[in-house]
C-alpha cells in the first residue's frame, strides 16, 4: 500500500465554498484536488493500492481509498464536488468513527498528528521536501507514506511532528515542485525502482 498525506492549511472544513473559486475562496482546494487525482488516477483506471489522506486545517481528515472509490474524474471541479459532499457529512463523524458519504471516501475528526500516528502503524513515513536526501540515494520503502504540504510550507508544529515521526526526508529533484507533480514523480520512482532500463 502506498499512502499520501496532503496538508490543506486554508481549505474550508465546511461545505460552504463555491466550486467556481477553488484557488481563492476555497483556500487552494484546487491544489489538493490535483494531488488527489495524481495519487489515485492512471490512464483509464485507478491505483487500487493507494490511499490518500487530505488533512484540512489540522481539524478534519478526508481519506480516499483507491480500492473502493468509484467515479473519480481527473478534473478539479468534480473532485472538489466530491470533497464538498464529504464535508457535508462531517457531523456524522463521531470520535474515532468516520462518516462514509460515498464508496472510498471517509471523513475523520482528526488532525495531522493523529493521522500520521494512524498511517505509521502500516507503513514508513517519508517526508517529501526540497531539503531532503536525493530519492535515488537509497531504495524507497515497500509500504511508504509520503507527507506533503500544500502551497504553503510546513508550520513549526508540523515540522515538530514530522521530526518525531518521519523515517526519511527525501527530495525528488533539484527544483521545488508542486505537490501533485511530486506525487507523480514519487509514483514513477516506485514504479521503476530496481529497473536497469525500461
Amino acid at each position: 500500500m502506498r499512502q499520501f498525506v496532503c496538508l490543506g492549511h486554508d481549505v474550508p472544513t465546511t461545505p460552504s465554498f463555491s466550486l467556481d473559486d477553488l484557488a481563492g475562496g476555497a483556500g487552494r482546494l484546487d491544489a489538493l484536488c490535483r494531488s488527489l487525482t495524481a495519487a489515485l488516477l492512471v490512464s483509464h483506471g485507478v491505483r487500487e493500492d493507494v490511499r490518500v489522506h487530505l488533512v484540512l486545517q489540522d481539524e478534519l481528515t478526508i481519506e480516499v481509498d483507491g480500492s473502493e472509490v468509484r467515479r473519480l474524474n481527473p478534473d478539479e471541479r468534480s473532485t472538489a464536488a466530491r470533497i464538498r459532499t464529504a464535508l457535508d457529512h462531517r457531523d456524522e463523524a463521531i470520535g474515532a468513527l468516520p462518516a462514509e458519504p460515498s464508496p472510498g471516501f471517509a471523513v475523520y475528526r482528526r488532525g495531522f498528528a493523529e493521522t500520521l500516528e494512524t498511517v505509521a502503524a502500516s507503513g514508513t513515513i517519508v517526508q517529501l521536501h526540497e531539503d531532503g536526501e536525493p530519492v535515488d540515494s537509497a531504495p524507497l520503502p515497500d509500504e511508504p507514506t509520503f507527507v506533503l504540504s500544500d502551497h504553503g510550507d510546513f508550520t513549526d508544529a508540523e515540522r515538530d511532528v514530522l521530526d518525531s515521526m518521519a523515517d526519511r526526508r527525501v527530495r525528488l529533484g533539484p527544483i521545488a515542485l508542486h505537490a501533485d507533480q511530486a506525487i507523480t514523480i514519487a509514483h514513477h520512482a516506485l514504479d521503476t525502482q530496481g529497473y536497469a532500463r525500461f
